[in-house]
């Protein structure tokens, strides 16, 4: 794969010949309005705030956007949704309500981050249908939508599979199929499934392939299901002084102790800390949960449901350590996220600079804590060795543990028993909660609205006082149950 020169003058290798060559795809930032973009577009990208491209869309957009298949190795949070969703929303014709864009996703929170993404973005135009197929919701509303029409559609490889198995998605008018983090439905297991969902589109359609990583299968994949295709690869890059990494030499049956013991010393309000096994994540939880930390665990066996609760209880700061291994953490954006921990130090140099890469983000700082062994030496040598850095090494003797107040989550999630479904929306649940329970909107955090379920983050010195007032009072003219979750 090409790396995009630091330079304007260099292009990917492999880019058309310069006589029917988009524009060169350098990876810096340039004003959307250099882009051939619908006038109307480029007027819902002003409103949103979209002055000019990231590095990933300035080097993928042209090269999209003049009908190429594409390549392209991005991580989350680096603005690839706009670098897939700006090119299948400027192929649409509006006026044929059938399936002309499909995004597959690994996971349905990054499958719903994505689908309200392209909503945003397709603004420009009042009657384009974005519409999500996930599993761990039922099918029939997804039918129901379905028959109604969509223009484009979002999902996971399983769901869209049982969908096409039956008949209530049709793909016959599509154009564009986008594989967003091919890297981890490969992980997954889903490999199977996208060939079988490829196979169902038609052979004349534009293929989208993003990935953090690109391992051996992605080379496979993009083999068997694009045609001649552009590649595009910036070198994944933390600003040293973003994101300070530290390693600690350890014995491993130490390791969860010394994760409470990097806690109490550093003291972020929120950390993602990646285990390698599934076991070893449920240990740790068990272990900081009796050492007083609000800590949950990720893994791949949780219903949805469940997992749902567990990322908006992180993700609203009312709970301090999710514990995840790499396959549950997939598709992950946090804002605000001040420490990863490495419990065990990956193999894959990438993956290593994608773990560390969930914190430091946009103007906020962060720490990358690993935990290593002596024979984890060597890979620690060839990540300093990818990432071009000294590794520092420190002792666990040294620190000092703050141990005057036990570190808690700021926030309590508080879970209502209605949701969209119950016509609720985030305005009412902040109205009850300011007007007739009588508390600030400072002490109020996020809110999300569920199909079932309102989950409202407080304060926690008022989360107990905002059940009893919820509780009595009246959402939407009903009595509503309220319960903490914890955290």
């Amino acid at each position: 794969m090409s790396e995009i020169p630091d330079d304007t003058s260099g292009r990917p290798t492999g880019a058309p010949d310069a006589a029917v060559a988009p524009p060169p795809a350098t990876g810096l930032a340039l004003p959307f309005d250099h882009l051939p973009l619908p006038a109307a577009m480029l007027d819902t990208l002003r409103q949103l705030d979209y002055r000019a491209t990231t590095p990933i869309q300035a080097a993928s957009l042209p090269l999209a956007l003049a009908g190429h298949d594409l390549i392209a190795q991005a991580k989350t949070g680096s603005g690839k949704t706009a670098a897939f969703g700006l090119p299948l929303l400027a192929r649409l014709d509006v006026r044929k309500l059938a399936v002309q864009a499909m995004v597959l996703c690994p996971t349905r929170e990054l499958a719903d981050q994505v689908t309200q993404e392209i909503r945003r973005l397709a603004r420009f135009e009042a009657n384009i249908k974005v519409l999500a197929l996930c599993g761990g919701t039922p099918m029939r509303p997804q039918r129901d939508s379905l028959e109604h029409g969509a223009h484009v559609v979002v999902g996971t490889p399983g769901r869209i599979m049982d969908h096409l198995e039956r008949g209530s998605l049709k793909l016959d008018a599509l154009n564009t199929l986008v594989l967003d983090e091919a890297d981890r439905m490969l992980d997954m297991g889903f490999h199977d499934d996208i060939a079988f969902v490829a196979g169902r589109c038609p052979s004349k359609r534009q293929t989208l392939l993003f990935s953090a990583t690109y391992p051996e299968g992605i080379a496979r994949l993009a083999a068997r299901f694009l045609r001649q295709p552009q590649e595009v690869k910036l070198p994944e890059q933390h600003a040293h002084d973003k994101i300070r990494q530290r390693f600690y030499e350890i014995e491993h049956p130490a390791r969860l102790q010394a994760v409470a013991k990097l806690l109490r010393h550093y003291r972020p309000v929120s950390t993602l800390a990646f285990c390698n096994t599934r076991q070893q994540c449920r240990d740790l939880v068990e272990l900081l949960r009796a050492q007083g930390f609000a800590a949950l665990a990720l893994n791949g066996e949780m219903e949805q449901r469940e997992r749902d609760q567990v990322l908006i209880q992180f993700a609203n700061r009312s709970c301090s350590v999710l514990v995840a291994t790499d396959v549950a953490a997939r598709g992950l954006d946090i804002a605000q996220l001040e420490a990863v921990i490495n419990v065990d130090v990956t193999p894959d140099p990438e993956i290593h600079i994608h773990r560390i890469g969930r914190t430091g983000r946009g103007e906020d700082d962060g720490w990358a804590l690993n935990l290593c062994s002596s024979a984890d030496k060597r890979r620690v040598a060839s990540i300093a060795q990818r990432m071009g850095f000294e590794p520092e090494w420190h002792a666990l003797d040294e620190l000092e543990e703050d141990a005057s107040e036990p570190l808690q989550a700021p926030m309590t999630t508080l879970l209502i028993l209605g949701g969209r479904k119950d016509k609720i929306r985030p305005a009412d649940v902040l109205g009850a909660l300011t007007g007739e329970a009588g508390f600030s909107r400072e002490q109020v955090g996020k809110i999300t609205v569920t199909d079932q379920n309102t989950y409202v983050a407080v304060e926690r010195t008022i989360a107990r006082e905002a059940v009893r007032r919820l509780s009595a009072g009246k959402l939407k003219g009903k009595k509503v149950k309220v319960r903490a979750l914890e955290g």
